[in-house]
Protein backbone atom coordinates (compact mmCIF):
# COMPACT_ATOMS: atom_id res chain seq x y z
CA UNK A 1 0.00 0.00 0.00
CA UNK A 2 2.43 2.92 1.21
CA UNK A 3 4.92 1.49 -1.93
CA UNK A 4 2.00 2.88 -3.93
CA UNK A 5 1.21 6.18 -1.69
CA UNK A 6 4.74 7.80 -1.99
CA UNK A 7 5.31 6.43 -5.80
CA UNK A 8 1.63 7.87 -6.32
CA UNK A 9 2.38 11.18 -5.61
CA UNK A 10 5.78 11.08 -7.21
CA UNK A 11 4.49 9.71 -10.76
CA UNK A 12 1.67 12.79 -9.98
CA UNK A 13 3.78 15.75 -10.03
CA UNK A 14 6.12 14.12 -12.88
CA UNK A 15 2.97 13.64 -15.05
CA UNK A 16 2.74 17.45 -14.25
CA UNK A 17 5.74 18.61 -15.91
CA UNK A 18 7.55 19.07 -12.58
CA UNK A 19 9.81 17.30 -9.74
CA UNK A 20 8.77 16.04 -6.94
CA UNK A 21 9.78 17.85 -3.54
CA UNK A 22 10.08 16.49 -0.10
CA UNK A 23 11.10 18.41 2.97
CA UNK A 24 12.49 17.45 5.98
CA UNK A 25 11.80 18.55 9.50
CA UNK A 26 12.86 17.40 12.86
CA UNK A 27 10.00 16.51 15.17
CA UNK A 28 10.19 18.32 17.93
CA UNK A 29 12.58 21.13 17.28
CA UNK A 30 10.87 24.07 18.57
CA UNK A 31 8.25 22.15 20.48
CA UNK A 32 5.90 19.31 19.31
CA UNK A 33 3.59 21.72 19.28
CA UNK A 34 4.86 23.11 16.30
CA UNK A 35 5.03 19.60 14.13
CA UNK A 36 0.73 19.72 13.22
CA UNK A 37 1.88 23.61 11.84
CA UNK A 38 4.88 23.10 9.80
CA UNK A 39 3.44 19.86 8.28
CA UNK A 40 0.32 21.64 7.33
CA UNK A 41 2.52 24.68 6.20
CA UNK A 42 4.34 22.78 4.41
CA UNK A 43 1.40 20.91 2.54
CA UNK A 44 -0.39 23.55 1.76
CA UNK A 45 3.29 24.84 -0.17
CA UNK A 46 3.14 21.97 -2.46
CA UNK A 47 5.10 19.38 -0.59
CA UNK A 48 5.06 15.85 -2.45
CA UNK A 49 5.56 13.94 0.75
CA UNK A 50 7.64 14.86 3.85
CA UNK A 51 10.28 13.55 5.89
CA UNK A 52 9.94 13.44 9.64
CA UNK A 53 13.29 13.29 11.52
CA UNK A 54 13.37 11.81 14.84
CA UNK A 55 15.84 13.24 16.95
CA UNK A 56 18.68 10.80 18.27
CA UNK A 57 21.72 11.44 20.47
CA UNK A 58 24.11 9.85 17.90
CA UNK A 59 22.88 10.87 14.39
CA UNK A 60 26.10 10.01 12.62
CA UNK A 61 24.49 10.78 8.75
CA UNK A 62 23.52 14.33 9.82
CA UNK A 63 25.30 17.63 9.47
CA UNK A 64 25.40 20.91 12.46
CA UNK A 65 22.16 22.07 11.11
CA UNK A 66 20.29 18.99 11.52
CA UNK A 67 21.85 17.75 14.73
CA UNK A 68 21.25 20.97 16.45
CA UNK A 69 17.81 20.59 15.11
CA UNK A 70 17.89 17.30 17.09
CA UNK A 71 19.35 18.52 20.30
CA UNK A 72 16.67 21.49 20.44
CA UNK A 73 14.29 18.69 20.50
CA UNK A 74 15.66 16.49 22.50
CA UNK A 75 16.09 19.20 25.04
CA UNK A 76 12.66 20.53 24.81
CA UNK A 77 11.61 16.80 25.98
CA UNK A 78 10.50 14.70 22.27
CA UNK A 79 10.08 11.40 22.35
CA UNK A 80 9.37 8.73 19.58
CA UNK A 81 6.31 7.93 21.45
CA UNK A 82 5.71 11.43 21.36
CA UNK A 83 6.12 12.01 17.97
CA UNK A 84 3.60 9.18 17.47
CA UNK A 85 1.06 10.77 19.85
CA UNK A 86 1.43 13.94 17.94
CA UNK A 87 1.11 12.74 14.58
CA UNK A 88 -2.19 10.87 15.83
CA UNK A 89 -4.32 14.53 15.64
CA UNK A 90 -2.14 15.80 12.72
CA UNK A 91 -2.72 12.98 10.28
CA UNK A 92 -6.33 14.56 10.02
CA UNK A 93 -5.39 17.43 8.60
CA UNK A 94 -2.05 16.16 6.51
CA UNK A 95 -3.05 13.83 3.91
CA UNK A 96 0.28 13.94 2.16
CA UNK A 97 2.65 10.90 2.26
CA UNK A 98 4.90 11.22 5.60
CA UNK A 99 8.35 9.47 5.97
CA UNK A 100 9.90 9.03 9.07
CA UNK A 101 13.92 9.11 9.17
CA UNK A 102 15.23 7.15 12.44
CA UNK A 103 18.55 5.53 13.33
CA UNK A 104 17.88 2.05 14.23
CA UNK A 105 18.58 1.97 18.12
CA UNK A 106 15.32 4.18 18.51
CA UNK A 107 13.00 1.79 16.80
CA UNK A 108 14.81 -1.22 18.92
CA UNK A 109 14.75 0.36 21.87
CA UNK A 110 10.71 1.18 21.18
CA UNK A 111 10.47 -2.81 19.56
CA UNK A 112 9.97 -3.82 16.42
CA UNK A 113 6.72 -4.73 15.88
CA UNK A 114 5.66 -1.95 18.12
CA UNK A 115 7.94 1.09 15.90
CA UNK A 116 5.72 -0.75 12.54
CA UNK A 117 1.98 -1.17 14.19
CA UNK A 118 2.52 2.87 15.55
CA UNK A 119 3.84 3.56 11.98
CA UNK A 120 0.76 2.46 10.24
CA UNK A 121 -1.83 3.36 12.91
CA UNK A 122 -1.05 7.43 11.92
CA UNK A 123 0.11 5.93 8.64
CA UNK A 124 3.65 6.66 8.27
CA UNK A 125 3.97 5.38 4.56
CA UNK A 126 7.90 4.96 4.42
CA UNK A 127 11.40 4.58 6.84
CA UNK A 128 14.33 5.60 6.24
CA UNK A 129 17.26 3.81 8.74
CA UNK A 130 20.78 5.80 7.53
CA UNK A 131 22.86 3.25 9.33
CA UNK A 132 21.14 -0.04 8.08
CA UNK A 133 22.62 -1.50 5.06
CA UNK A 134 20.74 -3.40 2.68
CA UNK A 135 22.90 -7.15 4.16
CA UNK A 136 20.85 -5.97 7.65
CA UNK A 137 17.75 -5.05 6.18
CA UNK A 138 16.05 -7.79 6.81
CA UNK A 139 15.17 -7.87 10.85
CA UNK A 140 13.25 -4.83 9.78
CA UNK A 141 11.97 -5.23 6.21
CA UNK A 142 9.02 -8.06 6.52
CA UNK A 143 7.89 -6.87 9.78
CA UNK A 144 7.48 -2.77 7.75
CA UNK A 145 6.20 -5.14 4.61
CA UNK A 146 3.27 -6.52 6.47
CA UNK A 147 2.48 -3.30 7.50
CA UNK A 148 2.74 -1.66 3.88
CA UNK A 149 5.37 0.63 4.79
CA UNK A 150 8.18 0.96 2.40
CA UNK A 151 11.95 1.32 3.20
CA UNK A 152 13.37 4.16 1.63
CA UNK A 153 16.91 3.30 0.53
CA UNK A 154 20.22 5.71 0.38
CA UNK A 155 22.84 5.60 -2.56
CA UNK A 156 25.93 7.15 -2.71
CA UNK A 157 28.52 8.16 -4.73
CA UNK A 158 30.94 5.75 -3.39
CA UNK A 159 29.32 2.97 -3.93
CA UNK A 160 30.39 0.60 -7.13
CA UNK A 161 28.00 0.33 -9.62
CA UNK A 162 27.45 -3.66 -8.48
CA UNK A 163 25.93 -2.19 -5.21
CA UNK A 164 24.52 0.05 -6.84
CA UNK A 165 22.66 -2.49 -8.95
CA UNK A 166 21.87 -4.43 -5.27
CA UNK A 167 20.60 -0.71 -3.90
CA UNK A 168 18.27 -0.64 -6.84
CA UNK A 169 16.37 -4.03 -6.90
CA UNK A 170 13.63 -4.15 -5.20
CA UNK A 171 13.57 -0.65 -3.92
CA UNK A 172 10.55 0.92 -2.53
CA UNK A 173 9.05 4.32 -2.77
CA UNK A 174 11.84 5.78 -4.11
CA UNK A 175 15.48 6.00 -3.98
CA UNK A 176 17.38 8.59 -2.11
CA UNK A 177 20.85 9.62 -3.94
CA UNK A 178 22.78 11.05 -1.76
CA UNK A 179 25.08 13.75 -3.88
CA UNK A 180 27.52 14.66 -1.53
CA UNK A 181 30.28 12.98 0.36
CA UNK A 182 30.02 13.43 3.73
CA UNK A 183 27.13 14.15 6.28
CA UNK A 184 23.78 16.47 5.30
CA UNK A 185 24.07 20.52 4.90
CA UNK A 186 23.88 23.27 2.53
CA UNK A 187 26.59 23.27 0.00
CA UNK A 188 27.61 26.15 -2.62
CA UNK A 189 28.06 23.37 -5.40
CA UNK A 190 28.21 20.01 -6.41
CA UNK A 191 30.88 17.73 -7.60
CA UNK A 192 30.96 17.17 -11.74
CA UNK A 193 30.33 13.32 -10.93
CA UNK A 194 26.83 14.19 -9.42
CA UNK A 195 25.31 14.35 -13.13
CA UNK A 196 26.47 10.78 -14.25
CA UNK A 197 25.57 9.15 -11.09
CA UNK A 198 21.92 10.73 -10.76
CA UNK A 199 21.79 9.75 -14.73
CA UNK A 200 22.94 5.78 -13.77
CA UNK A 201 20.27 5.61 -11.14
CA UNK A 202 17.84 6.82 -13.45
CA UNK A 203 18.63 3.49 -16.01
CA UNK A 204 19.29 1.51 -12.29
CA UNK A 205 16.35 1.96 -10.46
CA UNK A 206 12.41 0.51 -11.15
CA UNK A 207 11.14 3.69 -8.71
CA UNK A 208 12.06 7.75 -9.10
CA UNK A 209 15.21 9.02 -7.79
CA UNK A 210 14.88 12.07 -5.68
CA UNK A 211 18.85 13.62 -5.15
CA UNK A 212 19.02 14.34 -1.07
CA UNK A 213 22.10 16.28 0.57
CA UNK A 214 23.50 19.62 -0.02
CA UNK A 215 20.52 21.40 -1.53
CA UNK A 216 19.50 24.47 -0.43
CA UNK A 217 18.76 26.74 -3.54
CA UNK A 218 16.04 27.13 -6.26
CA UNK A 219 19.05 27.46 -8.95
CA UNK A 220 19.85 23.52 -7.64
CA UNK A 221 16.65 22.40 -7.07
CA UNK A 222 15.93 23.15 -11.10
CA UNK A 223 19.57 21.64 -11.80
CA UNK A 224 19.10 18.27 -10.18
CA UNK A 225 15.46 18.15 -11.27
CA UNK A 226 17.31 18.38 -14.95
CA UNK A 227 18.61 14.64 -14.04
CA UNK A 228 16.60 12.97 -11.81
CA UNK A 229 12.92 12.87 -10.27
CA UNK A 230 13.15 15.42 -7.65
CA UNK A 231 14.78 16.33 -4.47
CA UNK A 232 15.08 15.66 -0.31
CA UNK A 233 15.63 19.36 1.27
CA UNK A 234 16.32 19.22 5.12
CA UNK A 235 19.00 21.37 6.44
CA UNK A 236 17.75 24.45 4.28
CA UNK A 237 13.97 23.77 5.58
CA UNK A 238 15.25 23.92 8.60
CA UNK A 239 17.01 27.32 8.91
CA UNK A 240 14.24 28.52 7.21
CA UNK A 241 11.70 27.63 9.83
CA UNK A 242 13.88 28.71 12.80
CA UNK A 243 14.30 32.49 10.68
CA UNK A 244 10.64 32.78 10.13
CA UNK A 245 11.27 32.99 6.65
CA UNK A 246 8.27 31.06 5.43
CA UNK A 247 8.13 32.76 2.01
CA UNK A 248 11.28 31.42 1.26
CA UNK A 249 10.13 27.96 1.83
CA UNK A 250 7.52 28.53 -0.58
CA UNK A 251 9.94 29.73 -3.30
CA UNK A 252 11.88 26.85 -2.44
CA UNK A 253 9.28 24.04 -2.80
CA UNK A 254 7.66 26.46 -5.99
CA UNK A 255 10.80 25.51 -7.75
CA UNK A 256 10.07 22.36 -8.40
CA UNK A 257 8.16 23.81 -11.41
CA UNK A 258 11.07 23.55 -13.70
CA UNK A 259 9.94 26.22 -15.56
CA UNK A 260 9.52 28.74 -13.07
Amino acid sequence: MSKNLIQKAIEDVLAKGERAFIPYIMAGDGGLELLAERLQFLQQAGATAIEIGIPFSDPVADGPTIQQAGLRALRSGTTLRGVFEALKTIRQTVSIPLIMMTYYNPILSFGIEEFAAACAQIDVNGVILPDVPIEEENEVRQVFKTRGISIIRLATLTSPLERLKKITQDSEGFLYAVTVKGVTGARGQFAEDVKHYLQRLKELSPVPVLAGFGISTPEQVREMGDYCDGVVVGSQIITLFENGELEEIQRLIGSKVLNS
